[in-house]
């Protein structure tokens, strides 16, 4: 039986993986940057982290966009709000004053 790493095509295809999952992670903290600004402009308004039809929408969003590019929806749509929960805990964090 071969072992995976064995396969000559392995390592560089995990290389190229793991370069995408660092681009991944480079657009995670650029989104996160933004829902800084967010905040920030959500404080000025007297508006609160949580907007229930913008969660909906950033979700469904994914979900369909998810479904475009021949993915999951459903998983993607369960990814989507994880972040989106992470983003109004952050918006939070910053209209309560407590900024990071």
């Amino acid at each position: 039986m071969t072992e995976i790493d064995d396969i000559p095509d392995m390592p560089a295809l995990r290389a190229e993986i793991d370069a995408l999952d660092a681009e991944l992670i480079r657009l995670l903290a650029r989104r996160r940057a933004m829902i800084d600004r967010a905040a920030q402009i959500k404080a000025a308004q007297n508006l609160p982290a949580r907007i229930d039809w913008r969660v909906e929408e950033v979700v469904a969003n994914a979900s369909r966009h998810a479904a475009e590019n021949g993915l999951d929806p459903d998983l993607i749509g369960s990814i989507w709000r994880q972040l989106v929960e992470a983003a109004i805990a952050q918006e939070n964090l910053h209209l309560k004053g407590d900024s990071e």
